[in-house]
């Protein structure tokens, strides 16, 4: 068939022909001098690093009430709240009510990212049941348009938490990540490559 050029998409790091760069030598250097021993030892404690952030985060799961205690902010729809990138603190404790002005965290079917948006409107059943209608501060139009077909209201059940507190553009690393996939790579690399070849001092 006729020759196609090459995909410069799939260009791999240190291909046939490609001089590792010096760094990278003094790593797999490092690694050969390493006995079985260090290894064991460097990839136990990254094991108990990652265990313990999975605890920590069970941990939150737990006193907070959310399934996901800490959300990153990924649209402008609650500005000027909240800005994309903002760390949010959420809790979901069954027992308080939802209140008109709130801003929840909430799951749609078919959607599988979380939204961030304000109540605007709660109906209140005789038998203690709650339907209730949300808005992005920002958009021109309640999230009607946004909920599962034939869907006019949110009910507690879709609430994933309701914002307590944030930190301003801390979750920036997270967008980065989500619209680069290569940098998210690159840095696990990294972090990785930091903790195997970390010398006790």
């Amino acid at each position: 068939g006729p020759h196609c050029p090459r995909d410069p998409g799939m260009v791999r790091a240190g291909a046939v022909g490609t001089p590792l760069p010096a760094s990278g030598l003094d790593m797999f250097g490092d690694l050969r001098k390493m006995n079985k021993r260090q290894l064991y030892y460097q990839v136990l404690n990254f094991a108990m690093i990652v265990s313990s952030a999975l605890m920590i985060w069970k941990g939150l799961i737990v006193l907070t009430g959310s399934e996901s205690p800490i959300v990153v902010v990924l649209s402008g729809s609650m500005e000027p709240a909240f800005h994309r990138g903002d760390l949010l603190f959420l809790t979901n404790f069954q027992e308080d009510p939802i209140r008109a002005g709130e801003i929840v965290v909430f799951k749609v079917e078919g959607r599988d990212i979380p939204i961030v948006h304000r109540v605007i409107k709660v109906h209140e059943k005789d038998n203690g049941d709650i339907k209730f209608l949300t808005k992005g501060d920002n958009n021109e139009v309640d999230d009607r348009g946004l909920y599962k077909e034939g869907q006019n209201w949110l009910e507690k059940k879709d609430v994933v938490g309701r914002a307590r507190g944030f930190l301003p553009y801390v979750g920036m690393v997270t967008i980065i990540m989500n619209d680069y996939p290569k940098f998210k790579y690159a840095l696990l690399a990294v972090m990785g490559a930091y903790v195997l070849l970390k010398r006790e001092s």
